[in-house]
């Protein structure tokens, strides 16, 4: 009998200490599992128009999920995403290094997930995208560790930034040319094209002309030549006087 009490005795708490070790294995599992992921089925270096999958687990227990920023990797721009769909009443919105989907927030553990599509995937191996997941509590979710970062206390409990790996470009792909956002906003004047020096000249020539016409009667005749003739006639007609005086007096 005593042997038998010990025994229900030792299964109970054999049973305890199971029970309260798997509470605490799956308590430190949680936020390992959590991840946030990029996908695109078959994606390829250089495809085009290419659809994008997104999504990102919840670790918050207390606040739900009410944006998600992604930082692009190089090679795509902000002008090459299109936004989709996603979850009720969000809103796309580009940034100077990616863009943003936001909106209400989610009910407290629900998961987001969106789809965009990109131009063209960059000539690669992989493509990195970046991702802040805020809550609306104020507390953010930074998946932004690179793959050897990602590895945290050795246990899986890193925030590795979503990662889309992709295949060789297909035979003949090549990039496409720049976005117009991308394109120079303030070209260079075309060969040919009328600069400023003619009009510096043209300032020049109207500033000569006046210059010019004092120097001209109506006639375009020197002011010179009348002078000199009004001088002539001056002392010719004085000449003359002298001379009908002189003779009068010797008479």
């Amino acid at each position: 009998m005593h042997r038998r009490l010990t025994l229900v005795r030792t299964l109970r708490l054999s049973g305890a200490l199971s029970a309260a070790a798997l509470a605490v294995a799956l308590a430190s599992a949680g936020p390992a599992a959590a991840h946030a992921e990029v996908e695109a089925e078959g994606a390829r270096a250089l495809d085009q128009n290419v659809r994008l999958t997104f999504s990102a687990e919840s670790e918050s227990s207390a606040a739900g999920i009410s944006k998600v920023e992604v930082i692009l990797p190089e090679g795509i721009t902000p002008q090459d995403i299109t936004y989709v769909e996603g979850p009720k009443g969000w809103e796309f919105a580009a940034t100077s290094r990616g863009y943003t989907v936001s909106g209400p927030k989610l009910a407290v553990g629900e998961d987001v997930e969106y789809v965009v599509t990109v131009r063209q995937l960059p000539d690669a191996k992989e493509a990195v995208f970046k991702t802040l997941q805020s809550y609306s509590d104020g507390k953010v979710d930074r998946w932004i560790e690179l793959e050897e970062e990602a590895e945290g206390d050795g246990h899986g409990h890193g925030h590795p930034a979503p990662r889309l790996e992709l295949k060789a470009a297909a035979p003949g792909a090549k990039s496409v040319s720049p976005t117009p956002a991308e394109a120079s906003t303030s070209p260079a004047a075309p060969s040919g094209a009328p600069s400023n020096e003619p009009a510096a000249d043209a300032a020049a020539d109207s500033s000569a002309e006046p210059v010019a016409d004092d120097s001209k009667d109506d006639d375009s005749m020197p002011v010179a030549v009348p002078l000199g003739i009004g001088a002539t006639v001056v002392a010719l007609g004085g000449g003359a006087w002298w001379l009908r005086k002189r003779r009068g007096g010797a008479a």
